[in-house]
């Protein structure tokens, strides 16, 4: 028997009837019925009669974000207590790192959802100063969380990671459309080795200080609409002229799982860049049809990606208390 979902849609609320066996194959459904529903919801599980670890763990999260889950049986709600006991010791730290001509609001569209999901999240600040200072800021910004955490490094923001990464807090590494230099590379030289893109012909250095101009944000953010440009574009950060040039030590993705985010229509960092870089840190690769802030033209594209590289840490963290 596979799983029947039967939604009722009515004025004051939702309740959805899960009759059979619900396995990980069937979570994307009903989470997309309760998208669909009518607020408050309700999992109505009195005839569900098996489930597995995938489907109990989306049950703990619908609970968290205020699912009711009503006509439980015992040994369902038995596993899910147990299930948000472990969730809680083991679901790892997200901190994000922001890159040139950006700062931690660009992560504005996936913070919220992974912080409702029970992860603890933050967003570094970094001035791009320095190399050094920008990895000392990230290193700071994981002592502000539980350990283990997860390093997403979005464009310059994986070079950062790349060396913050081998702190023995970080469990894993997500690069999104982001530079990821080797042990004898600079920013510079690893982004010299590709075709120069169009974000640079929109330039200006004032002040000692790379400024991307207003008529250059289509080159970083074309997918987006023009509010949101304008809004990206007033909220820049600027590096120090020699920034790329500056070098540190650490190569964190050798030792680190590692996961890559292609924007495909990229024209900030080059695509090719960005293929070469996931290659060779043999990352989980996944492309994306986004300029070069996929976060905030494919947030949902994102999410799962990390979702993906937390859960391998989550997995990691139980089978080492076995």
């Amino acid at each position: 028997m596979t799983l029947r979902i039967v939604a009722d849609i009515r004025e004051n609320g939702t309740t959805i009837r899960l009759i059979g066996r619900m396995r990980a194959e069937h979570v994307e459904h009903v989470r997309a019925e309760i998208v669909a529903s009518r607020a408050p919801t309700a999992l109505d599980l009195d005839e569900l009669t098996l489930t597995d670890v995938d489907a109990v763990r989306f049950l703990v999260l619908a609970e968290r974000q205020g699912i009711g889950l009503e006509h439980c049986a015992p040994f369902i709600r038995e596993w899910i207590s147990r299930e948000r006991g472990v969730s809680m010791q083991t679901k790892p730290s997200i901190v994000f790192v922001h890159g040139l001509w950006a700062d931690g609001s660009c992560f504005n569209k996936v913070i919220p959802p992974l912080q409702a999901e029970g992860y603890e999240v933050m967003a570094s600040q970094h001035s791009l100063d320095s190399v050094k200072g920008d990895v000392a800021t990230v290193k700071r910004t994981l002592g502000r969380v539980k350990g283990p955490a997860i390093l997403v490094g979005h464009s310059y923001g994986g070079t950062i990671i790349t060396a913050a990464g081998t702190d023995d807090r970080v469990a894993g590494l997500v690069y999104i459309a982001a530079l990821a230099p080797d042990a004898n590379e600079t920013s510079q030289s690893h982004q010299n080795q590709f075709p120069r893109t169009d974000v640079f012909s929109y330039i200006e250095i004032a002040d000692g200080r790379v400024w991307l101009r207003p008529d250059g944000i289509g080159c970083f953010a074309g997918d987006l609409s023009e509010r949101e440009q304008k809004s990206v574009w007033a909220t820049q950060m600027v590096p120090v002229a020699d920034l790329f040039d500056q070098k540190v030590e650490g190569t964190a993705w050798n030792a680190k799982p590692s996961s890559y985010i292609v924007a495909t229509k990229d024209r900030t960092v080059h695509p090719d860049l960005q293929r070469f870089a996931a290659t060779r840190m043999g990352a989980a690769t996944t492309e994306m049809d986004s300029s070069h802030v996929a976060m905030l033209s494919n947030p949902t594209l994102v999410l799962d990606v990390i979702r993906k590289a937390a859960h391998a840490v989550e997995t990691s963290a139980a089978a080492q208390r076995v």
